[in-house]
């Protein structure tokens, strides 16, 4: 191992001067590095060292500047092409988030020439904005911030004799109290004196006054929110507030009911008192505030009208009037398809639908397709993507053997659910025929209006589709989608909810299974009134043959679909060489971001404990999103570049955290348990036990990559773990 020293090389102001030429930067790095590799080190010995690298840190407070930056810290870093890249930058990462922990309020911006380095390998949050060759075509010059879109990049000249352009950077940053307009918010002050006083005054209502002066459920419902929203609204005194900014930052099933679904007035009281208060009042102004501090004094009447409203089969108005809100899909808008209609309904609505969603759960489940994963128990997303790829790595093992994965996307799923058709296809689950006539009567005639800032549509009638929003839409749209499974052995079809994959396992380049089974897909989505968006479905291939032949692309709708090198499948980013590099960098870069407020709450002097359960609610769980998917198979790299986030975090908070090994032991072992333990489960059969019953079957793989998926890692975990005492 090589020895390593400091030196320690002294300039005047003259030999600076003389011997600095225009060539060298600004601060004299270049000249710096080819003097210590000149000078003897140590002292009288004839060894000299290699420089690899040059960096400075100032700190500074400009006289006018945005006051969210409470100071601004310039890097200044000059990396030689003889350096060690990859350990100067990771030397670089650490100083900076030393840093950032010492300033947590400044702004970090860093410069220099970075020949051939990257930071944003090491931190991935730092965007780097100098996109123009600036020596001889190549981009050695990079600056790096935080914020997105802080500066515009100009070339100019080159200074003097320098072999380096210099760039020109025009601030494009705008302060966030310019960017967001004053808002006038008028809110309810819920103090003690007004909750009581409003308990006391539907304490003493007569509810029965309500139920017999009419005959009709939609008149009865309707009265009563509005007695209840005048009570609030007398009441419940407001406050007006201004606003400086608004930013938009055992599984084994369980039996069918044998009985009609009833409600009882605890399970509604619960309900209630679990309400979020800060989520929005529906279109019949009843607010989540008013049902969770009233809920013993309410729980009764709506008790009433849910098992009249099952009884008659018949959903009031109000319940089904919904406010239509358009929410942005991307931060930058290029057309009408960039919203997504989000469905703003009644939040009493919402906890009657929460109680039909655990009814419809326990008779549907036995009966779902085992390949669907949402709104089952003990089913996940990892789930989903861990079966996938099992199945893709487990063909893979063949040789001459390759797979094609279709990733489908449809237009506006929820909105063309058939009710007529939903109800033919819950009869043939099992569902009671009264409950399938309460549903189709929830999404028929229902009343949607559209609501932007403060302009609201005429009111439009619906009998089409399950609006995205109410808590029934993705299990029915599970439920409408069950009787589309694949037919062939090599072709998995995996569902969660309205995401549809389709995996074509190919040998010998034949591919009439995989084709025929996407024009079948095609044919049962025109005859259940589906429209599959070719535009947005994606192909991935997953081939290591040697030279494989270009295939001829997927024909969907009369459109090719478009090859992707790259999917964001539920939420873990998969690539067609199946390494995860991309997925962690992204994991990466929103950990960091995170630390930011942890090193807040650390200078508010908050105690260990609680910095401890703000990491682990919101740093950790983004680090272990889907680790049991990847963390096995990832390189040490990229492991190490997780693992330095959480070194940060045990730095701010001044106590250990678990280790990302650590964390995923855990989480696998216990995962694995509970699919071992669930016959229903669809990877329950790769747990199999040896005739002696203490150990696991081994899965049989051929490769690294198979070796080291979640499936075989997980047997060999259950097998390693101690034995528990007889």
């Amino acid at each position: 191992m090589a020895q390593v020293t400091l030196q320690l090389d002294f300039f005047d102001g003259a030999e600076a001067f003389e011997e600095w030429t225009s060539s060298d930067s600004l601060y004299g790095s270049r000249h710096l590095a080819e003097h210590m590799s000149r000078t003897p080190h140590p002292s009288g010995s004839e060894h000299t060292n290699l420089l690899h690298a040059v960096a400075f840190i100032i700190n500074c407070k400009p006289f006018h500047s945005p006051r969210e930056f409470s100071s601004f810290i310039l890097v200044g870093i000059y990396i030689p092409p003889q350096g060690n890249v990859r350990e100067v930058q990771r030397a670089l990462a650490d100083e900076i988030q030393s840093v950032e922990r010492t300033n947590p309020d400044a702004l970090v911006i860093v410069l220099g020439d970075f020949n051939k380095g990257n930071l944003s390998h090491e931190l991935p949050k730092y965007k780097q904005f100098i996109k123009c060759p600036t020596r001889e075509g190549n981009v050695l010059d990079h600056c790096y911030t935080t914020i997105s879109g802080a500066y515009r990049a100009v070339p100019r000249a080159a200074l003097g004799q320098s072999d380096h352009i210099m760039v020109y950077l025009i601030p494009a940053y705008r302060q966030k109290l310019k960017l967001c307009k004053p808002v006038v918010r008028t809110s309810k002050k819920w103090t003690s004196e007004a909750v009581g006083e409003l308990q006391g005054c539907l304490d003493c209502t007569d509810w029965d006054v309500f139920r017999s002066t009419t005959n009709s459920l939609d008149e009865y419902t309707d009265t009563v929110s509005s007695y209840i929203y005048f009570c609030e609204d007398s009441i419940i005194p407001t406050c007006t507030r201004l606003s400086p900014t608004q930013l938009h930052t055992s599984a084994t099933p369980h039996p069918p009911p044998l009985t009609p679904l009833t409600i009882k007035e605890e399970e509604v009281n619960r309900l209630f008192k679990r309400l979020n208060t800060r989520k929005a009042t529906g279109p019949d102004s009843v607010s989540p505030s008013l049902l969770k501090h009233c809920a013993n004094q309410l729980s009764p009447v709506f008790t009433d009208i849910f098992n009249t409203s099952l009884e008659t089969c018949h959903v009031p108005a109000c319940f089904k009037t919904s406010a239509i809100v358009p929410v942005p899909k991307k931060t930058k808008i290029t057309g009408l398809n960039d919203y997504r209609p989000v469905a703003l309904t009644s939040v009493v609505m919402k906890s009657f639908e929460r109680l039909v969603l655990s009814y419809l759960k326990d008779i549907t489940d036995p009966l779902l397709d085992p390949l669907q994963f949402a709104y089952r128990a003990n089913r996940s997303v990892d789930d989903a993507v861990n079966m996938a790829l099992h199945f893709i790595l487990q063909h893979l093992d063949s040789p001459g053997s390759y797979a094609r994965i279709l990733f489908v996307d449809f237009s506006s799923a929820f909105n063309t659910i058939i009710p007529a058709l939903l109800r033919d296809k819950l009869f043939q689950l099992n569902v009671p025929d009264s409950m399938c006539s309460w549903i189709t009567d929830f999404l028929t005639d229902r009343r949607q209006f559209m609501r932007l800032g403060t302009h609201v549509s005429d009111l439009q009638h619906i009998s089409t589709g399950s609006p995205q929003g109410c808590v029934l839409s993705p299990l029915l749209f599970s439920l409408y989608t069950n009787g589309c499974t694949s037919g062939h052995q090599s072709v998995k079809l995996l569902k969660f909810a309205d995401d549809t994959t389709l995996i074509g396992l190919i040998s010998d380049g034949n591919e009439l299974a995989y084709r025929g089974e996407i024009d079948r897909l095609v044919s049962w989505c025109s005859t259940n009134n589906l429209e599959l968006n070719s535009l947005k479905t994606v192909e991935m291939t997953v081939d290591f043959r040697k030279d494989p032949a270009p295939r001829p692309p997927v024909i969907l709708c009369d459109s090719p679909v478009s090859s992707a090198e790259s999917f964001c499948f539920l939420g873990t980013t998969i690539t067609k060489e199946l390494k995860w590099a991309q997925n962690i960098s992204s994991l990466t870069k929103k950990a960091q971001q995170r630390m930011y407020f942890l090193r807040q709450l650390k200078k508010f002097l908050l105690p260990v404990k609680m910095l401890v359960n703000f990491y682990t609610a919101i740093i950790e769980s983004v680090l272990t999103s889907s680790i049991t998917v990847w963390f096995a198979a990832a390189t040490a790299r990229d492991k190490a570049k997780l693992q330095r986030v959480i070194h940060s975090a045990e730095k701010v908070i001044g106590c250990s955290l678990p280790s990302l090994q650590e964390l995923y032991f855990s989480r696998s072992r216990r995962r694995a348990a509970k699919i071992a333990a669930d016959p229903s489960h669809p990877g329950n059969e790769l747990f199999r036990s040896l005739p002696s019953g203490k150990r696991l079957r081994s899965i049989k793989t051929r490769t690294s990559r198979h070796k080291n998926s979640f499936f075989p890692t997980a047997v060999s975990l259950l097998n390693s773990a101690p034995l528990a005492p007889r």
